[in-house]
């Protein structure tokens, strides 16, 4: 470089920027987070130190993805990147493309924000727990179909309960897209409801090999899920998140089996002693019951009813007769005012006016009544008390007023 050029500022930044990105390749760094900083763009912001210095550090949005832990301040990190200079700032940093915990493993590191994270939301809650039924009749397995903690299950229920249908549900347990699997056999499960538990686990193994029950996608579906759920996952020293969301937690496969069900004989066994209790129970409530009947038998309380009986139809025969000797003065007072008004009627009749040797005159089958309805030559019909005078009307005279 000429010592006698003067550079302008992005001349001399451009020329430290291709001397720094062309000569130091990708590298791995070392160093304690601080200054962290998840941008609303999704972008990691952060700085890596250690005690001699410090460097600052990017990781774009769509390399975050790949994280299997949450960055925070304080953690020892392992960090491959590429150094870039930012023009603009002046300054250089480091374009983090993979980073991973230096002191703890990523995948723990993980565990622990996960289970921190679900358990702050409630998914872990004795209270959201539901009690597995005591005699269920269908049981939903989720775990591989060729793994040995499916044979494990199917050999513990048929040995303790033989009358229990299985319905087994084949899935991933390990490696990429298990956890989604898991999460989709289980809604199946109560998407159709036709199981009355559900034991959803594996055999043992790494913390790798068990990562799936360890994904949010699965511990959600157990949370959701309404069947009642046994998690069984590994041997017995091993946690996982889904033990932690289950209702139950069982420490093998086949414990979880030996959970779910009651063994056959000990079933009997219960069965036979309820039985003796309700038939002892039964028997003795006939017997307090027998004799009670034999005591009311001999009181006077269960005679009084057919007393009272008695009492009560001499007392109704009384008042019918009664009721039949008012009847008959009644009706013979009737009989005889009947009698009184038919007499008075007759009386009354027009029939006995002609026995005294009156008569009824009719013209056109009307009485006459007045002289103005018998004209000259009308025909007359007069009614005596032995017979009828037919007659023609010659002359008439009106009665002269007085």
């Amino acid at each position: 470089m000429s010592q006698s050029r003067i550079f302008s500022i992005s001349e001399i930044t451009r020329i430290i920027k291709e001397l720094l990105e062309e000569n130091i390749p990708t590298i791995w760094l070392q160093g304690e987070i601080s200054n962290f900083k998840d941008h609303y763009s999704g972008h990691y912001y952060f700085t890596l130190k250690d005690k001699g210095a410090q460097i600052s550090a990017v990781m774009w949005k769509s390399r975050t993805y790949e994280l299997d832990f949450r960055p925070e301040d304080g953690m020892l990190v392992q960090a491959l990147g590429r150094v870039r200079v930012y023009e603009k700032g002046g300054r250089y940093q480091i374009d983090v493309l993979r980073m991973q915990p230096a002191g703890l493993g990523a995948l723990q590191i993980a565990f622990e924000q996960l289970k921190e994270k679900l358990h702050a939301e409630g998914l872990f809650d004795e209270s959201h727990k539901k009690p597995l039924p005591v005699y269920p009749e269908t049981i939903g397995v989720v775990t591989a179909e060729t793994g040995a903690a499916l044979q494990d299950i199917i050999n513990v229920l048929t040995r303790r309960a033989p009358h229990i249908q299985i319905i087994v549900r084949p899935a991933k347990v390990q490696g990429q897209g298990a956890a989604e699997e898991i999460a989709a056999a289980i809604e199946e499960f109560n998407e159709h409801g036709k199981a009355d538990v559900l034991i959803v686990g594996r055999g043992g193994g790494s913390l790798e090999d068990l990562w799936a029950f360890n994904e949010e996608a699965v511990a959600r579906a157990i949370y959701r899920s309404r069947i009642p759920i046994i998690s069984a996952v590994g041997h017995e020293v091993d946690f996982s998140i889904a033990d932690f969301a289950a209702d139950l937690r069982a420490p093998t496969p086949s414990a979880a089996a030996e959970l779910a069900v009651s063994e056959a004989d000990e079933i009997r066994t219960r069965l036979n002693s309820s039985l003796y209790y309700i038939s002892q129970r039964i028997h003795s409530r006939i017997r307090q019951l027998r004799q009670r009947i034999n005591d009311l038998e001999r009181s006077y309380g269960l005679r009084r009813p057919e007393d009272l009986i008695k009492q009560y139809g001499l007392t109704v025969d009384d008042m019918l007769e009664r009721l039949y000797k008012s009847s008959e003065n009644y009706l013979a007072v009737k009989r005889e005012f009947l009698k009184q008004l038919n007499l008075r009627l007759l009386n009354l009749s027009p029939r006995r006016v002609l026995d005294r040797g009156y008569s009824i005159t009719y013209v056109d089958g009307k009485v006459v009544t007045d002289i103005g309805q018998a004209r000259v030559n009308s025909s007359l019909v007069s009614e005596l008390h032995s017979g009828k005078i037919f007659s023609t009307v010659n002359k008439t005279e009106k009665r002269k007023k007085q």
